[in-house]
Order: structure tokens, then C-alpha cells, then sequence
């Protein structure tokens, strides 16, 4: 299993603009793909967006989201379970 963290900054006045992007229309591409397995969404206090999704092989990445909604490009990392 592989989970993807991809993470945005909000531009402030977009940031419910950019949690709307997010949800209804980003992660949807996601919901039928065979290898796609959940993905969750969270916030913070300071305009930042982080979704976690989680693989069974190679993920799929986020189309970009619109510009005037993010102060910066996202960042994204991808990682894999440790067996403990």
C-alpha cells in the first residue's frame, strides 16, 4: 500500500473555494479507479489542505488546482507502511 499526502496552501479568501475543489471535483476522478482505496481531507487553522489517499500500487496524482486558489504549488510525498 502506498499513501499520497498532497498539501496546499489556501490563498485566505479561497480557502472554501479550494475545499470545495477538493472534494467535488479532484477526488471524485479518484473514486473508481481500481487500485484507489480511501482518501481523507483535512484542514488546519492556517488556510492549509491536506489529502491522504491511500493505494494499492502506483497512485494517482491531483490534477493542479485552480491558482487563484492556492498561494502556493502543493507539495506531495508519497509513503509506504512500516511493518513493526
Amino acid at each position: 500500500m502506498i499513501a499520497r499526502m498532497w498539501e496546499a496552501r489556501a490563498e485566505p479568501a479561497g480557502f472554501a473555494e479550494l475545499i470545495l475543489w477538493v472534494t467535488e471535483t479532484a477526488l471524485p476522478e479518484f473514486d473508481h479507479h481500481p487500485l484507489h482505496m480511501s482518501s481523507e481531507v483535512f484542514s488546519s487553522t492556517d488556510n492549509r489542505l491536506v489529502v491522504i489517499s491511500k493505494w494499492r500500487g502506483n497512485p494517482l496524482s491531483l490534477p493542479e488546482p485552480p491558482a487563484r486558489l492556492v498561494a502556493r504549488p502543493p507539495h506531495v510525498w508519497d509513503f509506504a507502511q512500516v511493518d513493526r
